[in-house]
């Protein structure tokens, strides 16, 4: 049951609604998205909005992955580094695959097609992303090539007292 990914799809209504249910999906079942559950997707929405805005204005682009049924089932958005200084680096936000997938390996696959995505981009020679501590998900990043090259103590807040890292990462490429 692979998981074929394609860059920059045609964001139509089927590709829309995946996402956003994607995303609600990944939520309400623990994923470190930007969210703390329970969440509807009228919730998601609104940042669903920006980041879509932001891929047809051109600051943004898309990874997306479908499972074997042709469903949305994993995304990832790589945005340009506006900074005259740091353009030669973009980042990686919103790192998901359907929690029915995990253990699958979408996971692996989604994030080489983020690194083949981003070496095809000229200029660009790394990748640079954030996630929240506690979650092991910096375990996976560093699996996947990724190095953590800071951690801000307690700079996420998920609920009171449980406070989380903010581990930066870092793949060279």
């Amino acid at each position: 049951m692979p998981l074929t990914c394609e860059l920059d799809p045609v964001i139509d209504d089927e590709v829309y609604d995946g996402v956003l249910a994607l995303w609600t999906d990944v939520s309400n079942a623990g994923g470190a998205v930007g969210f703390v559950p329970p969440v509807t997707p009228d919730d998601i929405r609104p940042s669903l909005e920006h980041a879509i805005a932001e891929v047809r204005a051109g600051g943004r682009r898309l990874v997306l992955g479908r499972d074997d049924e042709g469903r949305v089932a994993a995304t990832a958005f790589l945005a340009y580094n506006t900074h005259r200084l740091m353009r030669h680096w973009i980042w990686l936000y919103t790192v998901m695959v359907h929690p029915a997938h995990q253990g699958k390996g979408y996971g692996r696959t989604l994030m080489a097609a983020v690194e083949a995505a981003a070496r095809a981009l000229p200029g660009i020679e790394a990748i640079r992303l954030t996630c929240r501590g506690g979650t092991g998900a910096d375990r996976f990043y560093t699996a996947c090539g990724y190095k953590e090259v800071g951690r801000v103590p307690s700079a996420i807040r998920v609920a009171p007292g449980d406070d989380r890292d903010d581990v930066i990462m870092l793949m060279m490429l």
